[in-house]
């Protein structure tokens, strides 16, 4: 094809785009988005309805009843806390197989997860933030930090993100 057959042809696709093109190609555009966000929505509303359930089951739910007001009353990330965990580790184990928001969950840690596992990752760290009576959300993303990897980059999205909740 010569180059003047291309540029006529770009010149003709060129003008065929007015104001009423754009407007339909724009709100078209919009309703994709919108769609996209409600896919998003959907899986997290299930997450929102199936987290954790596993706690209320064998064979976790007697470690949680166990230690669950020891682990309140602990410093998230001390010496203690990591104690209490160590003595939950058959619980844990199947807790974090069997809960894709875990870093434990994924033999990749926090790289195999995906946006959805991160945002409830993030809630679930902040509500049990608050279960601790010196719970700080800032400092156990500063603890994750270190204990799962995470990347400076994901770090400030989770600091940034937490903002939501205040």
């Amino acid at each position: 094809m010569s180059k003047n057959i291309k540029e006529t042809i770009k010149s003709l696709v060129e003008e065929s785009i007015n104001e009423e093109t754009v407007i339909k190609q724009t709100k078209e555009h919009i309703n994709n988005v919108g769609k996209n966000i409600d896919v998003f929505v959907k899986e997290l509303n299930s997450r929102k309805d199936l987290h954790d359930k596993s706690k209320l089951e064998e064979p976790e739910f007697k470690t949680f009843v166990e230690f669950t007001p020891k682990l309140k009353n602990s410093t998230y990330g001390s010496e203690e806390y990591n104690s209490f965990i160590k003595d939950m580790a058959p619980a844990l184990k199947h807790h974090y197989e069997n809960n894709r928001h875990h870093p434990e969950y994924n033999s990749n840690g926090i790289n195999g997860m995906n946006l959805i596992d991160i945002l409830e990752m993030l809630a679930d760290w902040h509500a049990a933030s608050k279960r601790h009576a010196d719970g700080d959300i800032i400092k156990s993303i500063e603890i994750n930090k270190e204990r799962f990897g995470i990347s400076d980059q994901l770090y400030d999205i989770l600091k940034n993100t937490i903002t939501i909740f205040k």
